[in-house]
């Protein structure tokens, strides 16, 4: 049987759970807790590590890596979906999975109340007093919700909108048909064009860096409302300031931006039409678990030889 000694950066209430799912499957299996950013000096007996984002806020990894990587390691997991917030270097060794669908539905349903909140004017129809004012709230049904990037968090959020009567029209890299009742988009214009309510969930590439720009805004159905749970990078912000200046775009819903955090005084924090979230729509109570549950499935398929899934570096 593979030896299961697991180098793991994760916060201990996390390495908790893989613990004790570990118990069941593999007795023999050790979790051991190792130091977040560049992973340097790993125990020399493990063979997997468990990795956490390295590039974030303001940080970013050297161009090689330290002396003695991989170490021991055979296998690299990846606790997040994308792979933009690592070293290039990172890639170049041993197997790198990701945990890309494990957090889909924390995502899509963060997406859905931007939008129900937009429609539905929350929280400023809360009242203090008793000077009760009415306002007409926006219905959902029948409005057209726009997805940029069909992956796992995309599929979830169409299947979430079409059992509410919203229609869905998607676009994405590849040709692959989308599911029953989801339209195809002719381009990103078309898309733009069609939209009440965009949901950006396209990965960050050099090819997506920024296709959101002012071109692509100038497409927008007037009045859009964007909501970004991807990276800040996929989106000019100065184009969308102008934008939402214009009215070209009523309102962004941002859980993510270039950089992160936004420095002191940047006019996304304070700008009348848009609400700003400091990239928490994939965290949900129940984090713990989801990530074990990708990881474990993996871990099934590395102790019988079989081919890993969600590699980042095949």
């Amino acid at each position: 049987m593979t030896q299961v000694i697991i180098a793991s950066q994760l916060d201990e209430d996390y390495n908790d759970v893989i613990r004790a799912r570990l118990t069941a499957i593999h007795p023999g299996a050790q979790v051991i807790g190792v130091p977040a950013g560049v992973p340097s000096d790993l125990p020399p007996q493990a063979n997997i590590l468990l990795l956490r984002p390295i590039n974030v806020r303001g940080y970013t990894a050297p161009d090689t890596p330290p002396p003695g990587w991989p170490y021991g390691a055979q296998w690299v997991h990846l606790v997040s979906s994308g792979i933009d917030f690592y070293p290039q270097w990172l890639f170049n060794g041993p197997p790198v999975t990701t945990s890309r669908g494990s957090a889909a539905d924390n995502l899509a349903e963060f997406a859905l109340a931007a939008i129900f909140a937009a429609a539905k004017h929350l929280p400023d129809i809360w009242v203090k007093d008793s000077q009760w004012n009415f306002t007409a709230l926006r219905p959902l049904k029948g409005t057209t919700l726009g997805i940029l990037g069909f992956g796992a968090i995309g599929e979830s959020l169409a299947q979430k909108a079409l059992g509410l009567g919203i229609n869905v029209v998607a676009l994405r890299q590849s040709q692959a048909p989308f599911g029953a009742g989801v339209q195809p988009a002719n381009d990103i214009h078309d898309l733009f064009a069609r939209a009440d309510h965009l949901v950006v969930a396209a990965p960050l590439t050099d090819a997506t860096r920024h296709i959101i720009n002012r071109d692509v805004l100038g497409s927008a159905k007037p009045g859009l409302h964007l909501i970004n749970i991807a990276r800040g990078g996929l989106l000019d912000q100065e184009a969308l300031l102008k934008a939402l200046d214009n009215g070209q775009v009523g309102l962004a819903s941002l859980d993510v931006t270039e950089p992160e955090p936004l420095p002191d005084g940047h006019p996304l924090y304070s700008h009348p039409r848009v609400r700003l979230s400091p990239h928490t729509s994939a965290i949900s109570t129940n984090s713990r678990n989801e990530i074990a549950d990708t990881f474990l499935a993996n871990l099934e398929r590395y102790v019988s030889g079989i081919a890993l899934a969600n590699l980042a570096n095949a």
